[in-house]
């Protein structure tokens, strides 16, 4: 068994990957601990530095890692993943101390700015990082700890802005960056950002990393403007390693503000730190915010969450009930799940009802629990949300005649938003498809299906579709 095993396995592995993918998880893994014994398979011992590396390297790597080594060794291989060894350093106990006399609390930032990496950073001696340390306090991240990836649910939904907070976790300032996160209330936004936090607070504790909803920038602007402390400001922003910022919509008209957000947008990516922002719209759909801005929101990866898919509400709300410590039969989950559909808030607030309902009520719960407690929910519901109002709604907002919808025309300007009127009605109501297909004119449920795919399968894909849907699916809501 040749010692080389490893590099030749990592060079074949750059042939079959696409280059960011190997860039980011395989290239910077250490060389492998190979273990020979008779008879037995060769296994490959590989230590990864930390745990979100390691588990999203086991997911996404491990089989096709396993399959080259085994090709490559022409024999039976085992792949072992383990996480590395935190090396400690010589003056641990030091920090330790300083940490403890700086009154810092869990997951403490550096009093230090870490050095600039890659071509051209200037060089940092120990006296002037001192002096920035002295001019640039250590902000407190702001972090809900409970806010991991362990505890968001995944699914369809939000599977891309996931995938891509994951890779920021394990290689923060390398790819996506800045990452943009857009969707309607409620969706979980803001648990993703504050997973991409802790996740690299928990593989580097001495981070400089910030959460913040954007009024508070702008009320940081506000103060350091009226007394004229713009150095405390940068001070503040521009030494992070990671800026988390929720809601930048609020951004819009506030001139002053997004211009000192782009000032520390420009110095954060010159030194490599990330950016993670979210919104309500995507970065071109943002109003009364400077071009320059929305332009370098978009710069990176923009991506979408959307309203959570029915198997995904159920598993939200079974976990969610574990968490509570009750049970949950599927069935309830799937009765709850089919009658809330707009975001993953008013699905923790439904839950909320059935288990308060059946505490005091002292009953188990079951289907017929679950509808008395969500009786007033369920009520205005099925009062506001109608296949007729659906399609009054979407010819409002399309312009065309409430006819158009019943009618045998198929120019695209009619044609269009009669299918998305019939997928909101699929999407929102509980008729089936040929009930339907009679409301839009006697038109067959194959007809129906296919408006149902069409346009669900364009919305993930389509930005723009997508956010005129965010915006019929709230005016339906009321």
């Amino acid at each position: 068994m040749t010692p080389d095993l490893w590099q030749l396995a990592c060079d074949r592995l750059a042939e079959q990957l696409p280059e960011h993918q190997f860039n980011t998880w395989i290239r910077p893994l250490p060389p492998a601990e190979l273990q020979q014994g008779a008879g037995e398979p060769t296994v490959v011992c590989v230590r990864v530095p930390n745990r979100f590396k390691l588990d999203w390297i086991r997911a996404q790597y491990a089989s096709l890692i396993e399959s080259v080594l085994a090709d490559l060794a022409a024999g039976p291989v085992r792949l072992e993943l383990s996480l590395a060894a935190r090396e400690v350093p010589a003056r641990a106990p030091a920090m330790a101390l300083e940490r403890r006399h700086a009154n810092c609390a869990t997951h403490a930032v550096s009093a230090l700015p870490l050095p600039q990496v890659g071509p051209g950073a200037p060089a940092v001696d120990g006296r002037e990082r001192a002096s920035q340390a002295a001019a640039a306090p250590a902000p407190r991240h702001k972090l809900n700890p409970a806010l991991t990836f362990d505890s968001l649910v995944p699914g369809r939904a939000n599977q891309m802005a996931r995938t891509a907070a994951l890779h920021v976790a394990g290689a923060p300032g390398q790819m996506y960056n800045p990452l943009f996160i857009y969707g309607g209330v409620g969706l979980g936004k803001t648990h993703l950002v504050h997973a991409v936090g802790n996740a690299l607070l928990q593989d580097n504790p001495d981070a400089r990393v910030l959460y913040l909803h954007a009024e508070q920038f702008i009320s940081d602007v506000v103060k350091n403007y009226q007394r004229k402390t713009f150095d405390e400001l940068k001070a503040k922003y521009h030494s992070l390693d990671l800026l988390l910022i929720d809601d930048v919509q609020f951004f819009a008209g506030k001139e002053r503000t997004q211009e000192e957000f782009f000032n520390a947008f420009e110095a954060l990516l010159a030194k490599r730190a990330h950016i993670i922002m979210t919104s309500d719209t995507y970065p071109k759909g943002l109003a009364d915010i400077d071009e320059r801005l929305t332009s370098r929101f978009d710069a990176g990866l923009t991506v979408a969450i959307e309203p959570p898919e029915l198997e995904m509400r159920v598993a939200i709300l079974i976990r969610k009930a574990e968490a509570e410590g009750a049970a949950m039969p599927e069935e309830v989950a799937f009765f709850v799940a089919k009658n809330v559909r707009a975001n993953v808030r008013e699905l923790e607030g439904a839950l909320r009802k059935v288990l308060a309902y059946s505490r005091f009520s002292h009953k188990d719960i079951n289907i017929g629990l679950a509808r008395e407690a969500l009786k007033d929910l369920l009520s205005i519901q099925n009062r506001q949300v109608s296949v007729e109002n659906i399609q009054k709604t979407v010819a409002d907002f399309y312009k065309i005649k409430i006819a158009d919808m019943y009618s045998k025309k198929r120019p695209a300007s009619i044609a269009r938003p009669r299918q998305i009127a019939m997928y909101l009605a699929k999407e929102m109501t509980q008729k089936s498809l040929p009930e339907i297909g009679e409301l839009f004119g006697g038109r067959d449920h194959t007809t129906v299906l296919h408006a149902v795919r069409k346009i669900g399968g364009e919305r993930g894909k389509n930005s723009e579709l997508n956010q005129q849907l965010h915006v019929l699916e709230q005016t339906l809501k009321g």
